[in-house]
């Protein structure tokens, strides 16, 4: 299993809808419910944010790379998600 970090800010609605969606998931699927998934405030942790490339939140690296960026779906949160359980 791959790490996820989920970058977002408190102020954006495409992040909270983004949380909304990674909750449904991980009520439907137990599998997600042992992904390791961190989550990084860019307005509260800028240091650790300024380090990775990326523009819009929010904003899913998995092990490293970077998986989707800017308005979600369940559908990508779900790809995510899934490239994070393929071993």
């Amino acid at each position: 299993m791959k790490k996820i970090i989920m970058f977002t800010m408190a102020s954006c609605p495409y992040c909270a809808a983004a949380r909304r969606w990674m909750e449904q998931l991980l009520a439907e699927n137990a599998d997600y419910g042992a992904l390791e998934i961190e989550v990084i405030d860019e307005v509260l942790q800028p240091a650790i944010a300024n380090t990775y490339d990326y523009y819009y939140v929010p904003c899913y690296y998995v092990d490293g790379q970077k998986q989707h960026e800017g308005a979600a779906s369940l559908e990508k949160i779900r790809r995510v998600f899934e490239t994070a359980l393929e071993r």
